[in-house]
């Protein structure tokens, strides 16, 4: 009988440029996927995607710079990040794998896709657009240390249930596994018109938009699809974090576009 529970991934990690870059393994017998998650979070974003492709994708799921145990970098640009993930591609010996990203993972897996054609042989971009303009400076007000998880978490107010994987006990207290100020450096020098970019691969992708998302407008997604050969947009019925809100329906449709290359 197959086990329903999900096995722990395993925990590994290279060095780049003197920094400590972290990654997890979810196994599995099958092709690999690289998965990048979006701002505040970290590889553990992707288990459920993990778990749901196991038997036919070996997910590859970093945590990004200055995310989960990933060391922190005084460098957050585009190149610093795509490069990033090129490196882990090519640690693990991995020349044409699919990659998928989500919101600033999104931007990494296609411009990587760009940059690195032959590290890239299916995309799959989480509701992000081909130009970008976020602003994440209400994170500034969470609070840098607490002395208890309880208490952290009463300072987070609302924002609490959406970063409780993000929670961390360190020597001095209880925080973030980010810096917010780093998160609000990323997403100013992730804002721009990256058209170029998106363009420039034409292997097989999967656009995949929440109906409800505020970050990737419908008109702007059909665009993207109808301008980039090979191309496939999909709508479901959720917002911006489409893996987390409606996991079994966004696992299906990667799935389903996998499974046709």
């Amino acid at each position: 009988m197959t086990s329903t529970i999900p096995p722990e991934p395993k925990r590994a990690s290279l060095t780049v440029a003197g920094r400590r870059l972290s990654f997890l393994d979810f196994g599995g017998p099958g092709r690999p996927l690289l998965a990048l998650h979006g701002h505040f979070g970290d590889g553990r974003t992707f288990a459920h995607l993990a778990w749901e492709l196991r038997d036919s994708w070996q997910i590859i799921a970093l945590d990004q710079r200055g995310h989960g145990l990933s060391d922190r970098s005084s460098d957050f640009s585009r190149t610093g990040y795509v490069e990033d993930a090129a490196a882990v591609l090519e640690h693990l010996g991995f020349h044409g794998a699919a990659v998928l990203g989500h919101s600033l993972g999104g931007v990494n897996a296609y411009q990587l896709a760009a940059w690195f054609p032959a590290l890239v042989d299916a995309l799959i971009v989480e509701d992000i657009g081909a130009e970008v303009d976020g602003d994440l400076s209400f994170s500034l007000s969470w609070p840098h240390r607490a002395p208890t998880r309880a208490e952290l978490l009463e300072e987070l107010g609302a924002s609490a249930k959406y970063l409780i994987g993000a929670v961390r006990e360190y020597p001095d207290g209880w925080s973030l596994a980010f810096d917010p100020k780093d998160m609000n450096t990323s997403q100013q020098q992730l804002n721009g018109d990256h058209w170029s970019d998106w363009l420039a691969s034409d292997c097989p992708a999967l656009l995949v938009r929440g109906s409800r998302s505020t970050v990737l407008s419908e008109e702007h997604a059909k665009d993207m699809a109808a301008r980039r050969p090979h191309t496939r947009l999909i709508e479901l019925p959720t917002g911006h974090a489409v893996h987390e809100t409606v996991p079994h329906e966004f696992a299906a449709a990667v799935n389903g576009f996998l499974s046709s290359l």
